[in-house]
């Protein structure tokens, strides 16, 4: 029998907008696993804590983009599963999208997300 808290994987969510923010933190603390919360793209660059399993990322951030924002990563060597959402899908975004890139547009239904997430992380 596997060990729930063994199973929770830390997903951090970067998004602007408060209410979003908190309610996809909740979301995904109700789906059993652990969040740290960014307000933007250079907050969360500059958190030195532990590699996230999955990264939920807006799009249109103030400064630093969320595409730029995987793009650096990937171009560092870190390729974390990433969820983008956003409200204005373009054809950039979606030339990202793959094995591990889900891209859900704003508003998004939770059950479609924990599906999403869940693939992501490999359950």
């Amino acid at each position: 029998m596997s060990d729930p808290v063994s199973q929770r994987r830390l997903v951090c969510i970067v998004e602007d907008d408060d209410s979003v923010r908190m309610a996809t933190a909740n979301l995904v603390r109700a789906l059993g696993h652990a969040v740290v919360a960014f307000a933007s793209a250079e907050a969360f660059r500059a958190e030195a804590g532990p590699a996230p399993d999955c990264l939920v990322c807006d799009v249109n951030l103030p400064g630093m983009s969320g595409i730029a924002l995987f793009e650096t990563l990937r171009a560092s060597g870190r390729r974390i599963p990433t969820i983008f959402i956003t409200s204005f899908p373009s054809d950039r975004l979606q030339a990202l999208a793959g094995k591990d890139v889900l891209i859900l547009g704003k508003p998004f239904a939770s059950a479609e997300f924990a599906r999403g997430l869940e693939r992501l992380l490999g359950g």
